[in-house]
């Protein structure tokens, strides 16, 4: 598994979630397991999305399809996302026993 981390501004963030939400069966079939989505702070329109991706290879053919950058140009991207691919070297949960 992969994570990709993509950052980007929006035009208006309602827009975007209402196209982002209708590409979710379309995200799948591309690979993707998980998206978790966030906001910054200080302006609503400026997000930082984490996803699990089902393999690099995969991540990295949808993030560099043409499809992808339509649909994100329909959305309302501005300009070019930042885009990073990672894997995880460790990870702690906390419960409420620690």
């Amino acid at each position: 598994m992969i994570n990709v981390l993509i950052h980007h501004e929006v035009a208006d963030y309602s827009a975007w979630k209402i196209a982002f939400d209708s590409s979710f069966d379309w995200r799948r079939k591309y690979g993707e397991l998980n998206c978790r989505i966030f906001r910054d702070a200080g302006n609503v329109n400026d997000l930082t999305l984490i996803f699990e991706w089902e393999s690099l290879e995969k991540a990295r053919a949808f993030i560099a399809s043409d499809e992808l950058k339509a649909k994100m140009a329909g959305a309302g991207v501005k300009g070019a996302p930042r885009v990073d691919f990672l894997t995880e070297v460790h990870s702690v949960r906390r419960s409420a026993a620690d």
